[in-house]
């Protein structure tokens, strides 16, 4: 399968959007996640990854800050961004999901030290999550859902060549 890796721009916030119902699993974008995606871009504290293979957009990952009033699970504090990342279901476990977060977690650890990310406790990506390093918050757990964080490395990012360009951050 041949999978190029972009940048998430501002202009491509519809990305995002159509990504919601994969990220949490639903059959349709409630208006409720709409804090996830609504402005995205807008920020120099905003970092994206989305992958295309075979000319279709097949995951994408992004990270954001927010304040405790945004009400978003994954919370930890203000200097720590939530991680959202959708895997279109076809291509499940064919590594794509991998690579978009290698990259993410390349570019997220020169603006932050750690990422934090949501995810309910009968959740077949904990391990995942856990194989890249992410650790679950003590008393982190809330119903069926808790957060767990990642602390990041700061080292040279290795970017691929195709269709990734690094001056077109922003629009």
């Amino acid at each position: 399968m041949n999978t190029t890796l972009f940048f998430l721009r501002s202009s491509e916030q519809k990305i995002a959007y159509n990504m919601l119902p994969y990220v949490f699993a639903l059959d349709a974008n409630l208006p409720i996640l709409n804090v996830y995606t609504n402005e995205y871009g807008f920020k120099s504290s905003d970092v994206g990854i989305y992958s295309q293979s075979n000319n279709s957009v097949s995951a994408a990952a992004w990270i954001r800050l927010y304040k405790e009033s945004d009400g978003v699970s994954g919370y930890v504090d203000d200097v720590t961004p939530v991680l959202v990342i959708g895997v279109i279901p076809d291509v499940r476990g064919t590594g794509i999901g991998s690579l978009v977060m290698d990259q993410l977690l390349q570019e997220a650890a020169v603006m932050y030290d750690q990422i934090s990310v949501s995810i309910q406790s009968n959740s077949r990506a904990i391990n995942f999550y856990e194989r890249l390093g992410f650790i679950p918050l003590i008393d982190s757990e809330q119903r069926d859902v808790f957060t767990m964080v990642k602390k990041l490395e700061k080292k040279a990012i290795t970017r691929p060549t195709d269709g990734y360009d690094p001056r077109r951050w922003m629009d």
